[in-house]
């Protein structure tokens, strides 16, 4: 498909957003509407067994995750979204490089439950922030496994209070890997399977 290489051709070498400037973004923002109207699966309803799986970030406006890299002696790695559709479980993992044996990782737990043809609600749970080498990360999968058997981390590891942290994400664009979602704070995510 010519607009999914497009977009991905326009996003190649821009850091997931952060190496964009202000011309480069209004590019790559209409690559995306372009793909959007081709969408293969527009009913996420009878489509919510592609989500499943975990997702590599390729692009995104979220200034929150991309103020990640500005953190002093570090830089963003790669970030992931892991959905679990069975359990309806969504875990965002982001790796953060910089000084030896003192990588970080900022992960959070949360429920998600479809709610109309293309949105999904988002219910944050717990959030874990820490060391690589204090939690023993290898990777999002065996994070994730630690996660689910409910195991507390040397890390800041919280719950969050019920209905604390909410959101939703509307599923603009999903095949068998590549997905598009605009987010409740208008940041747009391009992700790929991994």
């Amino acid at each position: 498909m010519i607009a999914k290489t497009n977009l991905l051709n326009t996003i190649g070498g821009k850091n997931r957003g952060i190496l964009t400037n202000e011309t480069e973004k209004q590019a790559i923002l209409a690559a995306i509407a372009t793909l959007e109207d081709l969408n293969p699966n527009p009913y996420l309803l009878e489509s919510v067994h592609l989500l499943d799986g975990n997702w590599r970030l390729l692009y995104t406006t979220s200034k929150a995750l991309l103020r990640l890299d500005r953190l002093p002696f570090y830089k963003l790695g790669q970030i992931y979204q892991c959905i679990r559709v069975e359990s309806q479980r969504v875990y965002n993992i982001a790796e953060i490089y910089g000084l030896p044996f003192l990588e970080g990782l900022i992960g959070v737990a949360a429920k998600f439950e479809p709610v109309s043809r293309r949105r999904v609600s988002v219910n944050f749970e717990r959030s874990i922030i820490g060391l690589q080498s204090l939690i023993r990360y290898q990777s999002p999968s065996e994070f994730i496994r630690e996660i689910e058997t409910g195991k507390k981390f040397t890390a800041i590891d919280f719950m969050f209070k019920n209905n604390e942290q909410q959101g939703w994400l509307d599923i603009t664009y999903i095949d068998n890997d590549l997905r598009i979602g605009r987010g409740n704070e208008g940041s747009v995510f391009v992700l790929v399977k991994t």
